[in-house]
């Protein structure tokens, strides 16, 4: 960076010449590890910079990324912009420094690494670091470098790795990997440990269990699937305290991390490159670390070449004390039992484990041929899980390599499609990818036939009869011969009822409503007589009804009547007791003629019957009485 800042400085660069350095990096984390550095290099200076790092805000990006000095930033988002952005220019370029020179130059960056180099000038510097660079001269000639100076801190150093490192190897049996991860914890609470898995869906699921049977110490995990904020929140948390971190080898490379006590791998790393990455997270800045690898008896052959003279890997071989190892598998049974939803996580970790020991491109050391299946058995009972899960292998007749691969055909294999028995007399398998999963180890071909791939996590199971081409005619006969199984018909339950075609003896189509009136019966379903008839009854009621309910009406109207009158009589009969008590004749006299102008009301109607026409007499009666009587204190 020291060198970076001096050339810019001495060119005198400011923001209006542009980008004047690009530092690609294969992860973000480590790109946005590399911006904090440049940024306590670079602050007396005046260059701009910024780092890409994140997976939203390209806008934001687009809108200043050209007024950027020193650009930091992994090859795809590079790329991007200068796909999508207008006038993003690097021909003043000076500076290109490759982190990690080996990976980026490797064949998973290839085609962006093509595109990044085809938009910059070729007169330039160009800048490779890496703990295990490459001296590849195709690699080097990419870069465009001729004749390039090999710098080496540790050039003569004995090791490959640091000298205050402590390394260790197990032979583990692949069913007891998970036990001896546990028993190891368990024995290291107080330490910072990192654990390396080789794939996303492994590090989810034993993070998940051991989180769920509580070891004693904190657990986090760590993959490129999460959101780079997140990535940034656990590599805090784990730097400052004392906690285990399950991580993919995202975690690997060049991120600077204190006071790791323990680099646990678990499963075997592809090279020994690899490896010198992995173990490089402990033991930084003259600080003592250890290291510990978990081997198979199948890969032994990794620790031969960790050995090897040329490797300069001092690691010593221990045997696991099993007396102290814990078993616990029937606890992990235990967790599936309760929480449903890891039983299928761990079958995702168990295919995927299988994917990447069989995409490794060193065949010495990773063969699934190797393995039986009873070991593969016993691995899936140790991840809890109460079957064997399947995989999809394509048959294919030679042994094809892992980069020709890429070059196959998918339409053209599609015949050959077929699930078959892991063998170990049998190595010749190419795996068939079973769905978007980013835990594979090579990038997937577009376009291909999703027919190939249905059926995720399949239980490894014999061959399928009738897939071999040379089989004998005699056992083509007893095959044909064998009545074909009837697919069975998917029944569409929104369906509207009634709208199921039927067909006569004779092949013609039946109404749906003729059908049913001849699985009745022959005669007719419908009787208009006995319609009428009804109808007729119902009609008669519904008279009679209406009578009862005009006579109700009538009888409720002259009951209301009658009581209002009766009401008003009364109340006439209290003002006329009042007024004669009151005083003689005079009172009376007035409430004589007060009576006079008031109206009188008689219930004439030729309608009232019985107790009504009673009741009109009785109240006429008391009216003549009352008059008579009114007329004879007036004589008087």
């Amino acid at each position: 960076f020291w060198q970076v800042i001096e050339k810019l400085y001495r060119e005198k660069w400011s923001q209006e010449d542009g980008v004047g350095c690009i530092i690609l990096s294969p992860t973000n984390d480590l790109a946005g590890q590399i911006w904090e550095v440049v940024r306590k290099v670079g602050k007396h200076h005046n260059f701009s910079g910024g780092a890409i790092v994140k997976r939203t805000g390209i806008e934001q990006e687009k809108e200043r990324i050209n007024s950027l000095n020193i650009l930091v930033c992994t090859p795809g988002r590079l790329v991007q912009h200068f796909d999508e952005t207008p006038n993003f220019d690097c021909s003043n370029l000076q500076i290109l420094v490759l982190d990690e020179a080996d990976q980026i130059l490797d064949k998973n960056f290839k085609s962006q690494v093509d595109i990044i180099l085809s938009q910059i000038p070729k007169a330039r510097q160009t800048l490779l670091f890496s703990a295990t660079q490459t001296k590849s001269v195709k690699d080097l000639a990419r870069v465009s470098l001729k004749n390039p100076e090999y710098i080496s801190v540790h050039e003569q150093a004995s090791t490959a790795t640091p000298d205050n490192l402590e390394q260790c190897a197990m032979i583990v049996p692949l069913e007891q990997k998970l036990n001896m991860l546990w028993s190891f914890i368990k024995r290291h609470l107080k330490s910072k440990i990192l654990v390396f898995l080789s794939s996303v869906k492994q590090v989810k699921f034993v993070y998940e269990i051991f989180k769920k049977l509580r070891p004693g110490i904190p657990l986090k995990c760590m993959h490129g699937r999460m959101k780079y904020e997140v990535q940034q929140a656990i590599v805090a948390e784990f730097s400052e305290s004392t906690s285990v971190l399950f991580s993919t080898d995202i975690f690997s490379r060049g991120l600077d991390i204190g006071n790791v006590d323990w680099v646990v791998q678990v499963d075997c790393p592809e090279s020994v490159a690899l490896y010198i990455h992995r173990v490089g997270r402990t033991a930084r800045y003259n600080k003592k670390g250890k290291s510990l690898i978990f081997l198979c008896p199948e890969e032994e052959r990794m620790l031969e070449k960790l050995k090897a003279t040329e490797s300069k890997i001092p690691i010593n071989v221990r045997k696991p004390k099993v007396e102290q190892l814990e078993q616990i598998s029937q606890n992990v049974a235990a967790v599936l039992v309760k929480f449903p939803n890891l039983q299928q996580l761990g079958k995702r970790a168990f295919v995927t484990y299988l994917k990447s020991v069989y995409l490794q491109g060193d065949k010495e050391v990773f063969d699934l041929s190797r393995f039986s299946a009873e070991s593969f058995a016993a691995y899936a009972s140790s991840l809890g899980l109460p079957v064997t899960p399947k995989i999809r292998f394509v048959s294919h007749k030679k042994n094809v390599s892992k980069k020709d691969m890429k070059d196959i055909d998918v339409k053209q294999m599609k015949h050959k499609a077929e699930v078959i028995e892991i063998n170990p007399q049998v190595n010749r398998y190419m795996l068939a990818d079973d769905g978007p999963d980013d835990d594979i180890l090579y990038p997937k071909k577009p376009n291909t036939d999703a027919n190939i791939y249905d059926g995720l996590d399949d239980i490894l199971s014999p061959k399928v009869p009738g897939t071999d081409t040379h089989m004998e005619p005699e056992k083509i006969d007893e095959l044909a011969a064998r009545p074909l199984k009837k697919k069975k018909l998917k029944i569409n339950m929104h369906r509207p009822v009634g709208t199921r075609v039927k067909y006569d003896d004779e092949g013609n189509a039946i109404d749906p409503l003729a059908s049913l009136a001849e699985e009745v019966g022959p005669e007719d379903v419908i009787h208009k007589d006995k319609i009428l008839q009804r109808y007729a009854e119902m009609l008669r009621e519904m008279q009679e009804d209406d009578k009862e309910d005009k006579a109700q009406h009538k009888k409720s109207l002259h009951e209301k009547k009658f009581e209002k009158k009766m009401k008003l009589k009364r109340r006439r009969q209290e003002e006329t007791d009042a007024v004669s008590d009151d005083s003689g004749s005079e009172p009376d006299r007035n409430q004589n003629m007060s009576s006079k102008g008031k109206k009188k009301y008689f219930n004439n109607s030729d309608d009232d019957e019985g107790g009504d026409a009673a009741k009109g007499r009785d109240l006429l009666a008391q009216q003549e009485a009352l008059a008579l009587k009114l007329l004879g204190k007036m004589h008087d």
